[in-house]
């Protein structure tokens, strides 16, 4: 079958599930539909070497998996603007080295006993994504130790700490942004 041919069958049955987990890896719509096309792109230049050895949604899968990674290191890695050392510690702690936390002016017990303050924190926890959501639920609710999270979530132990602060920094500005900077 002709390259071309072969590639529309594929982009007609497999552009959705693709789609679908490019989307889950990156929370992000025009970085889902980007990271779909570059898989495409590839399947087409290497699809003389596809010996249909696996699956074609299984290769298809692959590709995806490396151009996710790349995506990353071009966007995390790669870009001196984007950088969350300011904000972390070695070991994933969260540094103030600003003060903001002092300039909140209030302890944690008076705040976490405050209702509207707990409406407010409940509505930043459920803007972060799901997986997100459970990893932090799992650490700071359930108090379980990573080792045990990342076994049972199956999440890589990079990808936790990762993925824990972003969390914290979603966390931090939604509340920055709906709780102190209202003035409350």
């Amino acid at each position: 079958m002709h390259t071309t041919k072969k590639l529309e069958e594929w982009i007609d049955m497999y552009g959705q599930k693709l789609f679908d987990r490019a989307f889950y890896l990156l929370s992000n719509r025009e970085d889902a539909e980007d990271a779909v096309q570059e898989v495409y792109v590839a399947a087409y230049s290497a699809m003389d070497g596809f010996q249909e050895k696996s699956a074609p949604l299984t290769w298809l899968m692959g590709i995806l998996h490396h151009k996710i990674t790349d995506l990353y290191r071009k966007k995390y890695k790669g870009n001196p603007q984007v950088s969350f050392d300011h904000f972390f510690d070695n070991h994933e702690f969260w540094k103030d080295p600003d003060g903001v936390l002092l300039q909140w002016d209030m302890n944690e017990t008076s705040l976490l006993d405050n209702e509207a303050f707990n409406a407010y924190l409940k509505k930043c926890l459920e803007e972060l994504p799901d997986r997100w959501l459970t990893l932090v639920k799992l650490t700071y609710l359930q108090e379980k130790k990573s080792t045990e999270i990342c076994q049972e979530t199956n999440v890589s132990p990079t990808n936790y700490w990762k993925i824990l602060q972003r969390s914290r920094l979603q966390l931090r500005e939604c509340l920055q942004f709906n709780w102190f900077g209202k003035g409350k």
